[in-house]
């Protein structure tokens, strides 16, 4: 990862209702959850919500996939390993260990 791809995400995340949405979708895993599911579960209007998912979207950290007329967001893993490994890199001099990364981070599934 970048460092501009790195802002894009981290902006993506710097929202409430976006980083909300983000944890809720982590704890769903690789099976997602429609976008009336999350604005549901998190009490915000669909339309608004529609709208921090596509920016979640574009920054990379999620991904889409289309189930009849639904539309299922689910976290794009890699690219979420990606930004936590580029944010730990250099921790303490290269040894992330002491920054308590887990070496989880380096696996192909969560």
């Amino acid at each position: 990862m970048n460092d501009a791809d790195a802002v894009k995400a981290l902006g993506a995340l710097a929202q409430g209702d976006r980083l909300a949405a983000f944890r809720l979708l982590m704890q769903a895993g690789p099976d997602g959850l429609a976008s009336g599911e999350v604005a549901g579960t998190l009490a915000i209007a669909p339309t608004r919500m529609s709208f921090h998912l596509t920016t979640l979207e574009r920054a990379g950290l999620l991904v889409t996939r289309r189930e009849g007329r639904r539309i299922v967001y689910s976290v794009a893993f890699e690219k979420m390993r990606g930004l936590l490994g580029f944010l730990t890199e250099d921790c303490c001099g290269g040894h992330p260990e002491i920054c308590g990364v887990s070496s989880r981070l380096n696996q192909e599934d969560c």
